[in-house]
């Protein structure tokens, strides 16, 4: 019975140690803050993106992607540069490369303003880069009122999406096929962790439980999914009907001068992305007092609402804010902050 009871006990050790081993072979998952998010949720099942970069494509490079983000040009794979994408805009013109929002589940354009002051961003029109790759819609909302059917290739596809914003907003050529592959490898560099989601301990618990055993796969999906947008929303909104009263609210010039010095002077400051020129000098808040009441492109109301299109022989325009990118009390406060200036 000794030797029963023995042979029993060494057989189960043998069996922990072989477990520990394989184990120690083969780690299981574990979710942290500096996981993919796109690669949590196909770990747990979910349904695998459809814009990964094709590599196979020669010259496909995040670093070439990189550049042609930031700079519009980038290295050809037989050596020399290539033409720039736009010779009016870059990328960045219109839209952030970092988190920008503090809560990645709504779309409050005054948390979004003290977001990206306290990191030095700019406050622009464009929805961020930054986990673009993470959504599966694109130029939603009134879109299609400014595009029309172009928006219908590009709604579900990240490709098109990207196609589109080259030629119709940063007003330049189509990329490449290895150019735009190489566009999307940058992009996958900056997609969302779960660091980005503001999760919880016992969120995590969660999520490494469904890794570990499959269990509740399901819940920590959908748990992963309710903490971002896997769209952007676009609300276009009209000007107010009398311009010179503006819209109900009351204007902030604090808030106003945050506005005017992340967004207007982002673009319109030495001429950086318009021919439009403004400055912190007491002529230029002049100017844009004179005109806050009138139909021209240099309205606040006007410009703000509706944006502007290119002229003839000048190809930059200013893109229009969403009410998710710019609200009406913004827009007031940043009134109220001309006003005082132009004093």
């Amino acid at each position: 019975m000794k030797k029963i009871r023995l042979f029993i006990i060494i057989s189960f050790c043998s069996l922990l140690l072989i477990n520990a081993n394989k184990r120690a072979a083969n780690p299981l998952p574990v979710a942290s803050a500096d996981s993919q998010l796109a690669q949590t949720l196909e770990r747990l099942g979910d349904t695998p993106l459809p814009h990964r970069p094709n590599f196979n494509l020669p010259g496909v490079s995040a670093e070439r992607g990189r550049e042609l983000v930031l700079t519009g040009i980038t290295t050809k794979p037989g050596g020399g540069k290539t033409n720039k994408q736009s010779k009016n805009f870059v990328c960045t013109a219109c839209h952030n490369i970092e988190r920008e929002d503090p809560d990645l589940r709504v779309s409050d354009p005054q948390a979004r303003l003290q977001y990206v002051q306290a990191k030095g961003l700019p406050f622009v029109q464009g929805s961020p880069l930054h986990g673009v790759v993470n959504r599966t819609a694109f130029y939603n909302g009134f879109y299609e009122q400014k595009y029309g059917k172009l928006v219908e290739p590009a709604r579900n596809n990240l490709r098109e999406a990207i196609q589109l914003c080259a030629t119709q907003c940063s007003q330049g050529r189509r990329y490449e096929n290895w150019e735009l592959e190489s566009v999307l490898a940058y992009l996958w560099t900056i997609d969302l962790k779960l660091g980005d989601l503001n999760l919880n301990s016992m969120d995590y618990d969660l999520i490494n439980n469904a890794l570990q055993n499959k269990n509740e796969s399901q819940a920590a999906i959908s748990l992963l999914q309710s903490k971002y947008q896997k769209a952007s929303p676009a609300t276009f909104v009209y000007p107010p009907d009398d311009r010179r009263g503006g819209y109900t609210q009351t204007g902030d010039p604090a808030n106003g001068k945050l506005i005017y010095e992340l967004s207007c002077l982002h673009c319109h400051e030495d001429g950086r992305f318009a021919f439009f020129r403004l400055d912190r000098s007491k002529q230029s808040f002049e100017y844009l007092q004179k005109h806050i009441p009138r139909y021209t492109r240099y309205s606040l109301y006007q410009v703000s609402r509706w944006g502007t299109s290119p002229v003839p022989g000048k190809h930059t325009y200013m893109p229009n804010y969403t009410a998710e990118r710019l609200s009406n009390q913004q827009v007031e406060d940043l009134r109220a902050y001309i006003v005082q200036s132009a004093r």
